[in-house]
């Protein structure tokens, strides 16, 4: 029985498949993730007065002329800046190893719990950990490297849980009719998060460092409040139906994805089909159907793509993650800025991540592939990382070069871990069992900042020994491994497009 009929233009079809409820859950999740960049990224922005505060000395005035030197020599932590900076590294370092390894187990625990008690949890004791570890400490004069170890090993646990949650929620309300146009969108909130660190980081510098972490952390916690008592993990929650698992091949079709809400007096009779640009409601025998379980660790790393595409992340992450880190601080140190300026000025490479993953994951749709796209991108990314090398002195022109950087890498960094990884977990293989997004989002995020992980370090170590252009020449080794490890699957969806244009050159 036809129940109503909907005729939308084809220019809005797009538009009028969501609800108001797919727009919260497309906000919440948003700025969450905005909120827990934000105050990681402040970590990096202050960098520098970390760094004077761990080393103090008479020359930076740290030291009071009247305090023994006996008495600074017993409570100091390191003796001079370059020690500093290499715990810095260090500790950024710890950080990602410990989210890595948290990323493997959340991403399984996401699949077996509410996605809101696990994202709520992360983002506030994530907040708690960075207050403790930022303020309480300078506030106590509470200085010692193993406390700043154990605190940062713990941090790295909670903000684990983020990300594999947001991606979840997202591809439980985004079907794959346009997710990499949604997904390139949606992706901007780890660059829009570092915006927000950079500016609240450096408007508050001048009070001290301890107020940058204590602003972001408190507004970290009082997100993970309103997420707790405001999201909704599934359109199955409002009697929406889910989307239902879509082929890596097709990316442009997904009929079923969204479907109108139905009324409670409905459910049981009825079913909700969408019928092109109509949409009707018909009665059907409903079949029992097979209760979808959460896929193990083992199946999910054995999806086909997931290797691929993972270690490809841990090259392209290690760099995004070298300019997330270290930005400030090589501009700080290389061009003699002051610190708040070179805070404002990493901004940009952060706008040409958000605008990238945009336009990439809008691309990637109409052709109705992803890894061509993230070639080319990544093979012009080793000539930006060529040309930023050698900036001038002007903040002008670096800032250009910083945005056409961050639009060939960061947007390639937004698709793999948001778009694709939503693809890879709501694959053909996983029709019975398409409880795997969380999983596989925390196997290419995992293995990825494994290699971020291990690259923060060196980069501190080949920047010590061999100065910052041999730093550049790691990035541009790196970005070509990353082209490597997709080669097959680059191989395999241009055949793919090839047969396809073929088939359509002989219809006509």
């Amino acid at each position: 029985i036809l129940k109503s009929q909907m005729m939308w233009p084809p220019c809005c079809s797009f538009l009028t498949q969501y609800t108001h409820h797919h727009l919260v859950a497309f906000l919440l999740t948003f700025f969450s993730y905005v909120l827990l960049h934000a105050s990681r990224k402040t970590f990096s922005n202050v960098k520098v007065s970390i760094s004077a505060q761990w080393t103090p000395s008479v020359q930076n005035g740290s030291l009071p002329a009247f305090s023994p030197r006996e008495l600074w020599e017993e409570n100091r932590m390191f003796a001079d800046t370059g020690e500093a900076t290499l715990f810095l590294g260090a500790l950024d370092t710890i950080f990602l190893f410990s989210y890595a390894v948290g990323l493997y187990i959340s991403g399984v625990i996401g699949d077996r719990l509410d996605l809101r008690f696990v994202l709520s949890f992360g983002l506030c004791g994530s907040a708690v950990v960075e207050f403790v570890f930022g303020t309480l400490t300078e506030w106590l004069h509470l200085y010692n490297v193993y406390f700043y170890c154990c605190l940062w090993v713990l941090n790295g646990l909670l903000q684990s849980a983020v990300w594999p949650s947001v991606v979840a929620v997202m591809g439980n309300w985004f079907g794959k009719s346009g997710r990499g146009f949604v997904f390139g969108l949606w992706s901007a909130c780890a660059s829009v998060g570092n915006i927000l660190g950079a500016f609240l980081a450096s408007s508050v510098l001048k009070y001290g460092y301890e107020y940058a972490f204590l602003v972001t952390s408190v507004v970290q916690f009082a997100g993970g409040v309103v997420v707790f008592f405001g999201l909704l993990t599934s359109p199955k929650e409002v009697g929406l139906c889910e989307g239902s698992a879509t082929d890596l091949r097709a990316v442009e079709k997904d009929t079923d994805s969204h479907r109108p809400l139905m009324s409670d007096d409905e459910e049981d009779s009825e079913d909700v089909v969408c019928d092109g640009g109509y949409y009707s409601v018909q009665q059907q025998d409903e079949e029992p159907k097979p209760q979808t379980k959460a896929i193990s660790f083992f199946e999910a790393f054995c999806l086909p793509g997931v290797i691929p595409y993972s270690l490809a992340y841990a090259c392209l992450k290690l760099v995004n993650y070298s300019f997330f880190f270290w930005l400030p601080f090589y501009l700080s140190n290389n061009f003699s800025w002051k610190e708040a300026e070179a805070d404002r000025l990493s901004v940009w490479y952060d706008v040409g991540g958000i605008i990238g993953g945009t336009v990439q994951g809008l691309i990637s749709d109409f052709l109705g592939k992803r890894a061509p796209v993230l070639c080319v991108s990544l093979l012009l990314a080793m000539g930006a990382l060529v040309g930023y090398s050698h900036s001038s002195n002007d903040q002008v022109v670096n800032g250009v070069l910083l945005a056409v950087t961050g639009f060939l890498i960061g947007g390639p960094s937004n698709m793999i871990s948001s778009a694709i990884s939503a693809d890879l977990g709501r694959q053909e293989a996983l029709r019975m069992s398409q409880d795997a997004l969380a999983t596989v989002t925390g196997i290419v995020d995992g293995t990825g900042s494994i290699g971020a992980a291990g690259g923060q370090y060196l980069v501190s170590l080949i920047e010590s020994k061999l100065g910052w252009m041999w730093v550049f020449y790691f990035f541009i080794l790196m970005t070509g491994f990353s082209i490597i490890f997709i080669i097959p699957l680059i191989i395999s969806e241009l055949r793919s497009m090839c047969r396809d244009r073929q088939t359509r050159t002989h219809q006509l």
